[in-house]
């Protein structure tokens, strides 16, 4: 790849991200500025900004690079991320937005009437939230990388400077801004260099992918069992399936953004937009594993599955085309790096600043310059600390970090929100006891994976795949203890479910505070 076109586009993407953000600086007065940009964002608007937020560098590189190394079966895992918001469209969407919270610890303190819970949520938010900052940095680093050669460290800070000006200056209006724009940057950096890619391919011969025949017996429904070095692989795809399609609805920095809607109709037409903004986007990254295979079966030395899509283009077309290709692609996945970064540090600075600045630092309460300072505060601990994991973490993929987030996701706020939003008899009881069990189960189970604890056998597969037994775990003790415990249901559950449910013109009444 050029180096000098690679290092510009990667710039450019970064002045753009400036330059829009700038434009909410002068917008973001009040504290509901920097935390839900006034609830005032428009559902095409919107579900344009989280698809920005949702399309991580897991989903424009690593999607490519797990389709690359294993092949055609990896197709799940788009599908699993995509059906998520279909999940999330019906049972979560419209009645999150009714509840009139900013954050998952805010709805579990108003749907709960418990401080704990809230407490206990705000911890859950911070571990998977930096979990998932961890792989954006992580694919900042490789991405200049690719393109220049420079350490890995240096793309790392550079995505956290300029999350930081933007959250820092404008909060939730600028990230809003921000994103809508680059998922649209995003699509197009990918999807141009595709189809040059599949024009080249039509016009120079078909070469056939390098995938290894699938044995006898061994069909759609039992993906990954025609390749070695994936034990129990039936176990280990359901099982990411159902963390993917469940833990969306429990990812705190895609739960935000639908309390940015005006109200739950609109949420609900933008869970609507987002399905079909992520199925444009999700029909390129498995082409370029496609490609991967017929023009690059073998990768340079040191280079990851995960940066076969920077890498394609300038192997395959000579010249300064493909050179050109692969700059874009390296600016569409820095865009798609900032992007996430910024969704993610906006939710964690909000847990920062509402549970732990504002709760123990006064200076920090009172008005809304008081305030805003404090959320400026809580951003910069937000990225120094998963900024910091990225340095001494090795040889992570990104897809699979990113799966563990989902698994932690689904483990603890999926069973949260569905039976809060739809089960009366919850208690807060039943509540603690599943995310306490739910979250420490999930919890030691990545960390086990990511510090390389894991061996082979069915132990393996449980724990590095952790979804399957932890989610319905997690669901059965918080339905028992509440069960066992119903003077621990909150006095005012039947109040707080009217609000959830009832559509906001029905609650218009005097006296009843806005959605």
């Amino acid at each position: 790849m050029n180096t000098s076109l690679g290092i510009t586009a990667i710039a450019v993407v970064c002045l753009v991200t400036l330059t829009i953000g700038a434009f909410g600086f002068r917008l973001s007065r009040t504290t509901s500025d920097f935390y839900v940009a006034s609830r005032m964002v428009t559902p095409t608007w919107n579900a344009s900004a989280i698809g920005g937020e949702y399309l991580s560098a897991a989903s424009f590189l690593g999607v490519a690079g797990l389709v690359y190394s294993l092949g055609a079966d990896m197709l799940w895992l788009p599908v699993g991320y995509t059906v998520g918001y279909l999940v999330l469209l019906v049972l979560v969407a419209a009645p999150l937005r009714r509840s009139g919270a900013y954050t998952i610890p805010d709805f579990a303190e108003a749907r709960l009437e418990s401080a704990a819970i809230r407490r206990l949520c705000s911890v859950l938010v911070l571990g998977i939230g930096w979990l998932y900052l961890l792989p954006q940095f992580k694919g900042a680093g490789l991405a200049l990388h690719s393109v220049s050669g420079a350490p890995e460290w240096v793309g790392s800070l550079i995505v956290a400077v300029v999350v930081l000006t933007n959250v820092v200056g404008g909060g939730m209006r600028s990230i809003t801004l921000v994103q809508a724009v680059q998922y649209w940057i995003k699509v197009t950096a990918i999807s141009i260099p595709a189809f040059l890619l599949l024009s080249w391919w039509l016009r120079h011969g078909q070469p056939i992918p390098q995938v290894a025949p699938t044995p006898p017996g061994h069909e759609w429904s039992q993906p990954l069992s025609g390749f070695g070095g994936v034990e129990h692989p039936v176990y280990a795809t359901y099982s990411t399936l159902l963390a993917l399609c469940f833990g969306t609805m429990g990812l705190p920095h895609v739960l935000v953004r639908f309390y940015t809607n005006p109200d739950g109709g609109s949420t609900r037409r933008t869970t609507l937009v987002v399905l079909a903004l992520l199925g444009l986007f999700y029909v390129f990254p498995p082409l370029y594993g496609a490609f991967g295979r017929i023009y690059l079966p073998h990768l340079p030395a040191g280079a990851s599955p995960d940066s076969v899509t920077l890498l394609l283009p300038s192997a395959v077309i000579p010249g300064g085309v493909g050179q050109l290709m692969s700059a874009v692609l390296a600016g569409g996945a820095f865009a798609a790096l900032l992007s996430t970064a910024s969704g993610l540090t906006i939710c964690v600075a909000g847990v920062i600043d509402q549970d732990l600045i504002r709760g123990r630092l006064r200076r920090f309460t009172g008005g809304d310059a008081r305030a805003i300072n404090g959320f400026r505060l809580a951003a910069v601990a937000g990225v120094i600390v998963p900024y910091g994991l990225s340095l001494a973490a090795r040889d992570i993929g990104l897809a699979d970090t990113v799966g563990l987030a989902f698994a932690i996701a689904s483990s603890t706020f999926c069973p949260l929100l569905v039976l809060g939003i739809w089960w009366r008899r919850l208690s807060t009881a039943g509540a603690a006891a599943g995310l306490v069990v739910g979250g420490t189960l999930a919890t030691v189970a990545v960390l086990l994976t990511i510090l390389k604890e894991v061996h082979g056998g069915w132990a393996g597969a449980l724990l590095t795949q952790p979804a399957a037994w932890t989610l319905p775990t997690t669901f059965l003790v918080m339905a028992v203890v509440s069960l066992a415990t119903p003077k621990r249901i909150p006095r005012g559950t039947a109040r707080t479910m009217v609000r959830l449910h009832a559509p906001e013109a029905l609650r218009a009444t005097p006296g009843e505070p806005p959605p």
